[in-house]
């Protein structure tokens, strides 16, 4: 090989020395993620957790696929409020949401005038003229700002200051129904919101995750007591065995499902097409979103693939060749326990460079290995495990 890698990651730790934090921010749940002897990463500028001394990579992996866990995430809440909430972001999304229901949530991809992908996440409607937009790392709060003064919408958006935690794993709903004051929600459908309370403390709770596996996350509300909805759900959570992991486990489980995250696997250089998301845009509407003329001319093929090789973990940012030549760059991966190989994303440098599916991964021993490239996900491709519609047998 020609190219020099380097097997390390950089992760973020707390030391006990005074100094400048550069600007990110710590959640309310900080301190017992200290505790857990948590490792970071800066994630829309604030501090999640990917790893913990209560468990390995692989221990966390199987409590999410047998029991339940729980973990702190990064993700950033936008509060859009106002008559005009719904016209933004039918003007932001490539798919209209302006029709979603009170209490529902729905995916919500938005796009630069390029047609390139700018952030994803979840948007919640709490009410007909508010909703929540649950996103990954990226641009979102001062876009959709720019765009509102712009056209002189009558909008307020601002950042709703809730933390969200993620109780993912078939034992998830048994949790939920110790844990709700008001017992488990009537009909909790899969993308359904409720305002339930825990411990007193009031929160929203969707029904979603980034696991592939059947859960719900938990959004504080800001001035909340964070610290008895935190330690009621322990309490509750320990009868049922619920473990606190972080962000590694649910990557392995992520990349089997084919959840893409932004910046790391898409960014603004892709398309929703070249990522495999074009069932989350709508080309037919009569109305315009940012990015649609340039997707209506755009190449419909994906770039995103699996990889999986049974003799290593493939190395992020290392290359995928086929006769000594790169086809494409890893942009995740993971050793997975369940199917007893390295799992990956390959980013092919084109679309035409797919057949024949077979190929060699740098390793994360810096070693060429065999592959084999294949359509996403891994399985579960109707996402039958989150609707809670099959029990993995694992």
């Amino acid at each position: 090989m020609s190219k020099r890698y380097h097997a390390l990651r950089d992760v973020v730790c707390s030391l006990p020395e005074a100094g400048w934090n550069y600007g990110h921010t710590r959640s309310p749940f900080y301190s017992y993620d200290v505790e857990h002897g948590a490792t970071f990463v800066i994630y829309n500028g604030r501090m999640m957790p990917i790893s913990m001394k209560t468990s390995t990579r692989e221990e966390g992996y199987w409590a999410l696929r047998r029991t339940v866990t729980r973990l702190n995430t990064g993700e950033f809440v936008t509060e859009l409020m106002g008559p005009d909430a719904g016209k933004l972001l039918d003007r932001v999304f490539t798919r209209k949401v302006s029709a979603l229901k009170v209490g529902r949530c729905a995916y919500g991809l938005a796009c630069w005038p390029n047609g390139g992908i700018m952030v994803d996440g979840i948007l919640i409607r709490l009410g007909e003229e508010r909703f929540w937009y649950v996103q990954a790392d990226g641009e979102f709060m001062g876009w959709t700002r720019g765009i509102a003064v712009a056209s002189g919408m009558d909008v307020e958006i601002f950042d709703a200051k809730s933390w969200v935690q993620q109780i993912q794993g078939p034992k998830a709903f048994d949790v939920l129904a110790d844990l709700s004051d008001q017992g488990m929600p009537e009909e909790f459908k899969y993308f359904d919101m409720r305002e339930i309370t825990i411990a007193g403390v009031p929160c929203l709770i969707t029904r979603t995750g980034w696991t592939g596996e059947m859960g719900f996350e938990i959004y504080t509300i800001d001035g909340s007591d964070t610290s008895a909805m935190y330690d009621r759900t322990t309490e509750v959570g320990k009868a049922h065995g619920l473990v606190d992991i972080g962000l590694d486990p649910m990557d392995t489980r992520r990349i089997e499902a084919a959840i893409l995250n932004n910046i790391s696997d898409m960014d603004y250089l892709m398309t929703p097409f070249e990522a495999g998301l074009e069932m989350f845009v709508d080309l037919e509407r009569e109305d315009d979103y940012f990015g649609k003329e340039a997707l209506l001319t755009a190449d419909r093929r994906t770039r995103m693939y699996g990889v999986k090789c049974a003799t290593a973990e493939p190395l992020i940012g290392g290359h995928v060749e086929r006769d000594g030549k790169e086809i494409g760059v890893i942009t995740a991966s993971s050793w997975s326990p369940y199917l007893e190989c390295g799992v990956a994303y390959v980013k092919l440098h084109s679309a035409d460079l797919i057949e024949p599916r077979t190929g060699k991964v740098v390793g994360f021993d810096l070693q060429l290995h065999d592959c084999e490239l294949i359509d996403l996900p891994f399985y579960d491709a109707e996402k039958k495990i989150p609707r809670g519609l099959e029990i993995a047998n694992v």
